[in-house]
């Protein structure tokens, strides 16, 4: 990592980048964060008061801030004319551009286990399809100096989001209420689907080893935690924090599910990958087990 960054976060005031946000501030670097204005930012970090859908309004924002950029973080780009606002915007104006994308690309049904970064199968529809677009407009971008990167994290987890991984409990604000009272939990599959969550800070210090690291120029890195785990074993590890018994569980019927929510079909899937293309890039690899991880994101909660 680079002993002194001067980095621009897309979002800043967020989840996923707002602990960006936080890390890369106590790590001592320049931050600055382009957002809507509607939340305060991390202690520290300098706002762009934009909103990246006015595309103009967006690039008179950067253009105001002289210099160039030795890290930008694209940690909201959704549409695939976000991917084109970066390639345009940023183009030699950041030695390292880094873009979150997610796990969401590969198509559920023709996974791969673990699965690699390459597949034959992606979606082209939906949140996955979208960010799989977002991805191949900068592939295929001319960026001129501009390197680019982009990572796709599992599920995420860490102070600043709710908690829960798996319909019908995902990002559940009553979670913790629930498996203190002993309700049963409804989790499609029963919660038997295997997945490596991510904590935020990991997923952070992992970008943050980006920059100036030839190994990860116009690669694309798939981004995990070091456990696998059985989903209802997350929710079974919050009732261990709470220090209360695990809640029951009640299976629901994957095919019903999916017949009534036919969007949730990326959530439905064992979601294991191999992290070898990090290591021989020789990233921050994310290293929180598992339990460490939740209890700190519980312990923030309560």
């Amino acid at each position: 990592m680079a002993n002194h960054l001067r980095i621009l976060l897309i979002g800043g005031s967020g989840f996923v980048s707002g602990t960006l946000a936080q890390t890369a501030t106590a790590l001592g670097h320049e931050v600055w964060a382009v957002t809507r204005g509607l939340r305060p930012l991390p202690a520290g970090v300098m706002g762009l008061t934009a909103d990246r859908s006015d595309r103009d309004a967006f690039a008179r924002a950067i253009d105001a801030v002289p210099g160039e950029w030795d890290l930008v973080v694209d940690c909201i780009g959704y549409e695939p004319a976000d991917a084109e606002q970066d390639a345009r915007v940023f183009r030699d104006r950041a030695a390292h551009f880094v873009f979150v994308s997610t796990d969401f690309v590969f198509d559920p049904a023709h996974r791969s286990f673990p699965q690699g970064v390459e597949s034959e199968y992606y979606l082209s529809e939906g949140y996955g399809g979208k960010k799989r677009a977002c991805e191949r407009i900068l592939e295929s971008a001319d960026l001129g100096d501009t390197r680019w990167t982009i990572v796709r994290p599992c599920h995420i987890f860490g102070p600043g989001s709710l908690l829960g991984c798996l319909p019908r409990h995902g990002r559940d604000p009553d979670l913790l209420d629930r498996i203190r009272r002993g309700e049963t939990l409804r989790l499609v599959g029963g919660g038997h689907f295997l997945q490596q969550p991510v904590l935020a800070r990991d997923l952070a210090e992992l970008i943050l080893s980006c920059p100036a690291n030839e190994r990860t120029y116009e690669q694309i890195f798939c981004t995990a935690g070091p456990d696998i785990i059985e989903s209802c074993s997350y929710y079974d590890e919050i009732a261990h924090v709470l220090g209360v018994d695990p809640a029951p569980i009640e299976e629901i019927s994957v095919r019903a599910h999916l017949e009534a929510h036919p969007g949730d079909a990326p959530f439905l899937c064992h979601r294991i990958y191999d992290l070898e293309r990090l290591r021989t890039a020789r990233l921050t690899i994310p290293s929180t087990p598992f339990k460490l991880g939740i209890r700190e994101h519980v312990e923030s909660l309560i």
